[in-house]
């Protein structure tokens, strides 16, 4: 009888930035189902994931989305949420806050991160004897072994991205040497999520095959380097067919209250303030600020919408390359939809 591999995949209790972990189970292929609800749920020991106490340690994985796993012979990669053993929602488990069970709200998160050495503990392509390469400015969508370093890593995380049936959008070198970004674009949050995590799995799994760190922290060089952002991209039915400048500029209004502020900067990533200092293209993690076309805002207004006549979406500048795509796009929710002020 054929076997399927499932390769569960769950965040941990990590904090304030969660971990990804994952474990396999094999089951019989007349078992399968694409469909995550009729996988069998699973149990692990959150005490090794500083998610429980040893004395009570088992915790629950649901399956909730699966994909395609291109590095394994008849394997899946599973999306899953932790839940208390009485079936309800971890504190850990952020996927379960998203108020957005119409899949209303649509993302596009722009995943910036460094690849890592980690045997001299700087971005691959700098040098190890304690000097910098030539300031920045040469590196961004850069072309030539001087400038663009680990391209096979990052074109073998985008073709295992769509074999996996993840809707990526494109990829680009970014501003510092050794820094990359990739889009991930999806219709409803809790879907958006899920495609971001997996494809941060792919990723992680491909530089374990290099020797490589996946670094997401959002300053990883101190100086005149560009930090690592995921922008998020969002909207709404009431965005997508506004046809007003006004809505607009009321949806901005939302996000200024210091309620919102807070809420949103809380869960915006781990160290986010050595990245928002009003420098390299950001705000101050102390202001906001918002405008049309203007990448030093909080909330930047695309051009594109006004040459739609209105209609469109808006890119929040502010969450850390190792923001949780989860926690991120429900605090945009409830602010957009008035649950924060």
């Amino acid at each position: 009888m054929s076997k399927i591999k499932l390769e569960y995949i769950w965040l941990d209790g990590n904090q304030p930035t969660q971990m990804m972990r994952s474990k396999t189970k094999i089951i019989d292929a007349s078992k399968f189902s694409e469909n995550p609800d009729d996988l069998p749920i699973w149990a692990f020991d959150g005490s090794s994931t500083m998610q429980a106490e040893g004395n009570s340690s088992d915790l629950l994985l649901k399956p909730v989305r699966v994909f395609l796993d291109p590095g394994r012979k008849s394997g899946y990669l599973v999306m899953c949420e932790v839940l208390n053993p009485d079936g309800s929602p971890h504190p850990t488990n952020g996927r379960a806050t998203i108020n957005d069970d119409d899949a209303d709200f649509w993302f596009g998160f722009e995943q910036e991160y460094v690849l890592w050495d980690i045997e001299h503990h700087t971005p691959l392509g700098f040098p190890a004897q304690g000097y910098y390469p030539p300031p920045q400015g040469p590196y961004y969508c850069s072309v030539g072994s001087e400038y663009a370093v680990g391209r096979h890593m990052i074109e073998a995380h985008m073709d295992d991205c769509i074999a996996a049936g993840i809707n990526i959008e494109g990829i680009n070198a970014e501003v510092m040497k050794g820094q990359w970004e990739y889009q991930i674009f999806a219709k409803g949050a809790k879907e958006a999520g899920d495609q971001v995590w997996v494809a941060r799995y792919l990723l992680e799994r491909i530089g374990e095959q290099y020797g490589v760190r996946i670094n997401l922290h959002p300053k990883p060089v101190q100086g005149d380097w560009n930090g690592s952002g995921m922008h998020a991209n969002f909207s709404n039915t009431e965005l997508r067919e506004a046809g007003d400048r006004k809505i607009f500029e009321d949806v901005c209004e939302r996000f200024a209250p210091q309620a919102c502020i807070d809420a949103a900067i809380a869960v915006y990533g781990e160290d986010n303030e050595k990245r928002l200092t009003g420098l390299h293209e950001t705000q101050s993690i102390d202001k906001f600020s918002y405008g049309l076309s203007d990448r030093g805002a909080s909330i930047r207004i695309p051009i594109a919408v006004p040459e739609n006549g209105w209609k469109g979406w808006l890119e929040d500048r502010r969450p850390a390359s190792n923001a949780d795509p989860y926690k991120v796009a429900s605090v945009i929710i409830d602010i957009v939809k008035g649950h924060i002020q």
